[in-house]
């Protein structure tokens, strides 16, 4: 569904990726590996020669583009003050049959609704932006750093939701090798601009693996992948 193929740029090198229908993958990598930059690169923010279905993304209208990808970043961005959450997410509704209440609903942000965005917490903006994107409804949803900023009991929740089927196919870009673990999408992992491995999640999290990309850091323990401190 998703093509690109020998592309580089300042930050990334002979970078080549394709993402099938209905396929979902996790990009990890350290910082400045060059997630991000990839993420702005499928999802046409960078200018690139990426193909979705076999025609360039800027041969598409802008209208066809926000049915196709939508790419979720780590912090949100508000320039209206004055702007409710509620607000925000009746102007996210493009693609969908769900409603704004439905979101409220199923995030538990209800008593946030009349609350201007700038005022939310990091954590209700991360809330916010996963509402967001179920209204969007692309084909393909970039989410980077999802859990960034979210307690346990929510993170625990949003897991649920990028685990479950309401998204059509779904790239995380993610630090969190526990939850990349549990969802067991494939793995893209990203070293100095460039993808060094591009498999199953079952043979990316093996202790050689673990070992070759972390070191000694991370411990594979109980099936839960965690920080050896």
């Amino acid at each position: 569904m998703i093509k690109l193929s020998n592309y580089s740029d300042d930050i990334l090198e002979n970078i080549t990726l394709e993402l099938k229908s209905k396929q979902n993958l996790i990009i990890l990598g350290s910082n400045g590996a060059g997630k991000s930059t990839l993420a702005k690169v499928l999802c046409g923010i960078t200018p690139s020669s990426v193909l979705f279905k076999e025609k360039t993304l800027e041969n598409y209208s802008t209208k066809e583009r926000t049915k196709l990808i939508n790419y979720v970043p780590a912090k949100l961005e508000i320039f209206d003050e004055y702007l409710t959450l509620e607000e925000y997410l009746d102007l996210s509704r493009l693609h969908t049959l769900l409603e704004s209440k439905n979101m409220l609903k199923l995030l538990e942000l209800e008593k946030l609704k009349n609350k201007p965005c700038q005022q939310l917490s990091s954590g209700e903006q991360q809330l916010l932006m996963l509402a967001s994107a179920l209204l969007h409804n692309a084909k393909v949803t970039i989410f980077d750093e999802p859990t960034a900023n979210l307690d346990p009991q929510k993170s625990r929740d949003i897991f649920s939701l990028l685990k479950g089927n309401l998204f059509q196919s779904k790239i995380i870009i993610t630090h969190d090798l526990n939850l990349a673990y549990k969802l067991g999408y494939d793995v893209v992992y990203m070293k100095e601009g460039k993808i060094v491995f591009s498999d199953s999640s079952e043979k990316f999290f093996t202790e050689s693996n673990l070992n070759d990309f972390f070191g000694t850091s991370v411990k594979n323990i109980q099936n839960e992948v965690v920080i050896n401190l």
